[in-house]
């Protein structure tokens, strides 16, 4: 993908959601953009499915594009709808679609 391309979000977060249902992990991703400060990858999860317990990257943002999803740590969960964006924590976290759901990872890679 050129460095400076436009990328039309909610055509890639339906292609993944395509994806994401005939997986058996119910899940798909693209990364979008990567430079070697920051990555931004699209996760389509159908419904159901769940990304387990896992480290936090240094610094993070989680955008709804379509769906609802449920993050979640130790002692606390967010539901987040299409739309919301929240900081990810930085301890171990989870995250389970509630249903058809895509989402933007955003990550600072220092």
């Amino acid at each position: 993908m050129e460095h400076h391309a436009v990328v039309p979000i909610a055509s890639v977060a339906g292609e993944l959601l395509d994806q994401a249902r005939e997986q058996h992990s119910r899940r798909a991703a693209r990364t979008l953009a990567s430079t070697t400060s920051i990555r931004a990858t699209v996760i389509a999860l159908a419904s159901g499915a769940v990304m387990a317990d896992h480290d936090a990257p240094p610094a993070a943002t989680l955008q709804v594009i379509t769906g609802r999803v449920r993050l979640h740590t130790a002692d606390h969960e967010w539901t987040l709808d299409a739309g919301e964006l929240v900081p990810i924590p930085p301890q171990r976290h989870g995250l389970d679609a509630l249903e058809d759901s895509a989402v933007l990872l955003t990550v600072a890679l220092r």
